[in-house]
This record gives C-alpha cells, sequence and structure tokens, in this order.
C-alpha cells in the first residue's frame, strides 16, 4: 500500500512529490545475513539504495530486505497478460490458490516487485515475486538474504474476536500501509491501544520501536469522530512548507495528517478534506504532477480511479458535519481505469497498475492520465 515511488521525502520543493535525498549514512548498518523468517507478506514499499521494506502482519513487524537490485535496467517493463497465472505456475499452483497483496517499483532498477501469498486460508505461504525489465518473472529467495527487523511493541491480538459477521483477527490489520520518509519507515494499522487508530514513524536503520501516534479523525458520511478505524492507504506530500500524509480511509474520508506530529503516544487529530463517498474501500494511490499542477491518483474497490487536484487543499476547510454524499476537493474519475486492484508510479510521466478481469489479472505500464 502506497506511495509514489515508495521512499519519500522533501528534496523536491517545486513539486508536492516529494522524493528521498541523498544520505550519506549506511542504510544496511544493523542487518544480518539469513533467513528473514517471514510468516505474512502485505504492504511492501521501497527505501534507499534498493531496500526493500515488507509488512509481516502475522508477526506485527517490519522487515527491511537489501534486495541488492539498486542499478538502472535498460530494459522496459512491458505488459504481462495472466501475470497471476504465471506466477501461479512458477509456484507449482494454480491462480485461485494465491493472492497478490501489493506492488511496489524499485525506484532505482524500475523491477517491479508484488508481494504474494500462496494459498488462502491461515496457513498461506509469503512469496516475494520480482518482475524485471525484461518481463522476466523470478521469486526472490528469503533464505539468505542480508535485512533487519522492527517489531511492533503494541500490536492488538492475534486470534478471532467478534462473533458471526463481525469475527475477525485485529493482528491482520496491525499493518495496513506503509512507506519510507527521509530516514524513517511510516506504519498505518491498528494497536492495542483504547483509540487503536495508529501511525508510526520508526527510524531506520532499525534501533528501538517505541509505541505509535494515535489517530482521531471527522468521518463526514458516519457523522462521528473516530478513533478505530484503521487508515487504508497513505502518502506523503507537501502542503505549503510541511510535510503531510494524505490518508484514505473506509467509507471515503481522505484526510491531512502532519508528519512532524509522529510521536511516540502522541495523540493527533487529523483534517478531513474530503468525502469522496460511502461504500467504499481505497486501495492504493500515488501522487504525481503533470503539466506544472500537483495530484492524487487512488484505486477504489467499487468508486473507480479517482484524480484529485491539489493545489486548493492548503486553503480547504476541514469537514466537521455529516455529509450525505460528497464534499470538499473534488475528483474525476478515470473512466478507462477499470478493475485496478494495485498502481505505483514508475517515472515521471508513467505508473504501473494491476487490473483484473473476469479471467485473470494484467500487469502493464500506463501513461498518467
Amino acid at each position: 500500500m502506497k506511495v509514489s515511488f515508495k521512499f519519500l521525502a522533501l528534496a523536491t520543493v517545486a513539486s508536492g512529490v516529494l522524493i528521498a535525498p541523498v544520505r550519506a549514512a549506511h542504510w544496511s548498518e544493523g542487518m544480518k545475513e539469513g533467513d528473514a523468517g517471514l510468516k505474512s507478506a502485505g504492504p511492501i514499499a521501497f527505501g534507499p539504495n534498493g531496500i526493500l521494506f515488507v509488512a509481516d502482519t502475522k508477526s506485527a513487524a517490519i522487515l527491511a530486505i537489501d534486495t541488492g537490485d539498486n542499478k538502472a535496467s535498460q530494459a522496459k517493463l512491458g505488459k504481462i497478460s495472466g501475470v497471476d497465472q504465471k506466477i501461479a505456475a512458477i509456484l507449482g499452483t494454480t491462480a485461485d490458490h494465491i493472492l497478490i497483496n501489493d506492488l511496489a517499483i524499485n525506484p532505482e532498477s524500475h523491477n517491479a516487485y508484488l508481494a504474494v501469498s500462496r494459498g488462502r486460508g491461515p496457513d498461506a505461504k509469503p512469496v516475494l515475486v520480482r518482475i524485471t525489465g525484461e518481463s522476466q518473472i523470478e521469486v526472490v529467495p528469503l533464505e539468505k538474504v542480508k535485512f533487519s527487523r522492527a517489531v511492533l511493541p503494541d500490536a492488538p491480538i492475534d486470534g478471532v474476536v467478534g462473533s458471526g459477521n463481525r469475527q475477525s483477527n485485529p493482528r491482520q490489520e496491525s499493518i495496513t500501509d506503509i512507506g519510507f520518509f527521509e530516514d524513517r519507515v511510516l506504519v498505518a494499522g491498528l494497536s492495542n491501544e483504547e483509540f487503536s487508530s495508529t501511525l508510526r514513524a520508526i527510524p531506520f536503520p532499525f534501533k528501538n520501536v517505541a509505541n505509535g501516534s494515535t489517530v482521531e479523525i471527522y468521518h463526514g458520511s458516519h457523522g462521528r469522530f473516530e478513533t478505530r478505524a484503521p487508515i487504508r492507504t497513505f502518502v506523503p506530500f507537501k502542503v505549503g512548507n510541511e510535510a503531510q500524509l494524505l490518508a484514505a480511509y473506509t467509507c471515503t474520508p481522505l484526510v491531512q495528517i502532519p508528519v512532524n506530529a509522529l510521536n511516540a503516544g502522541a495523540k493527533v487529530k487529523g483534517k478531513t478534506v474530503a468525502e469522496l463517498g460511502n461504500r467504499n474501500r481505497p486501495i492504493d494511490m500515488i501522487v504525481y504532477q503533470k503539466d506544472g499542477k500537483d495530484y492524487l491518483l487512488m484505486a477504489n474497490s467499487s468508486r473507480g480511479v479517482m484524480k484529485i487536484a491539489t493545489d486548493q487543499i492548503e486553503n480547504t476547510s476541514a469537514i466537521q458535519s455529516p455529509v450525505s454524499d460528497k464534499q470538499g476537493l473534488p475528483y474525476e474519475t478515470i473512466k478507462d481505469w477499470t478493475g485496478i486492484e494495485q498502481l505505483d508510479r514508475l517515472d515521471d510521466s508513467r505508473a504501473v497498475v494491476l487490473s483484473r478481469d473476469a479471467n485473470s489479472m494484467t500487469l502493464e505500464p500506463r501513461a498518467l492520465p
């Protein structure tokens, strides 16, 4: 879940898109070589120098994996039809027995990485898949890699709670999205706190991991303040001179949260800048610039792909009262982008999307709208 180029910071001043600066620190500091011990592969995001962050929700942990994939490829990533079927064949199974959980583009090499589950139950096995510029699909071996791990200290319990249709395992939402900003891994999800919606800013290279910041928002379509609904997807972005997160929730408030407020144990109140329609779950989003203007592109479960101009965010009033349908920042629906389940930015003019039709899934670059 995701972030434009997946690692973001304040180097690009002319655009709202935030690109990480070069830093002299050795990013592999503290890593060891061995079996990464991954129990699940959820959201993924790239940091600098080919380091991939993988959310292991079962373990309530973030793994930093040095992929060694840090050189630009001359080959151009092309369209791959039936990518789910091709991945399943490599894993010795069928497409209906795998799940593609996330997509991230390595900004160093422009190779695509997919977090995959082989199987669909509690015993599903995590797999990382790389798709190169030559459109070669390969499994990334995790038995002997350089890695480090950050375990969340206040993760929710691992077990089924509730009854009937309300049964759930809170641990599965301990990490709902991740990104990288300057020298921190940003993590959205749930904690075991009473106000369980949580954002974390974990310093990297990993050392100590403190409790996260709890987040409160006003949800216009629900007509109330909420502290327990997790952020589904977010992206760091610059609003005026301040680094902010734009975070999207189910049903679908878009919220602005200051990055500098993400301190251990802090209570943070977000500013709801848009209500984008209920009965919908945001899936993924990126930020980009086109024709000198900044945009947010967000894929959704039932409301298609939304293109949102962000130049008026700073002057947008916070939504603080019930909303019957939509309010705040307007959006345009990209009508020919249908069935999009994942997306990430490839370069200044293109995104890579993962789309589904009735028969299979396709991975392909597309021009940013």
